[in-house]
């Protein structure tokens, strides 16, 4: 169907991968669930957590436009955007990594 109707196809594609998005919503939500009550058991900072869980989502829709934009021929396109995924994941994960740091730092001896 890519060769003789490409747009026809592209559109099939981003319609299918948002339909599988939308069934899988609820087992996201109870993963989530679990996730937050696993942190809250752990007294963990809730903060960590959304952060995580957004660069978890970062990724996939990263993932997600660079496959569709390699579906349409534009590998460049995919790259890039693969790229602005990863510098988003760097900049979401520095409290996570100053919070490491300082951790490690407060068990070394003065």
């Amino acid at each position: 169907m890519k060769e003789q109707k490409p747009l026809f196809a592209f559109l099939l594609t981003v319609f299918v991968g948002v339909l599988i998005f939308l069934f899988l919503i609820d087992e996201i939500a109870k993963i989530i669930a679990m996730l937050e009550g696993i942190a809250e058991q752990a007294n963990m900072n809730m903060m960590y957590l959304q952060t995580i869980l957004k660069i978890i989502g970062i990724a996939y829709i990263a993932e997600f436009g660079a496959q569709i934009a390699k579906d349409a021929g534009q590998a460049a396109i995919a790259s890039k955007i693969e790229l602005a995924g990863k510098i988003l994941i760097l900049v979401m994960a520095i409290p996570i990594l100053t919070a490491v740091i300082e951790m490690v730092l407060a068990l070394l001896p003065s």
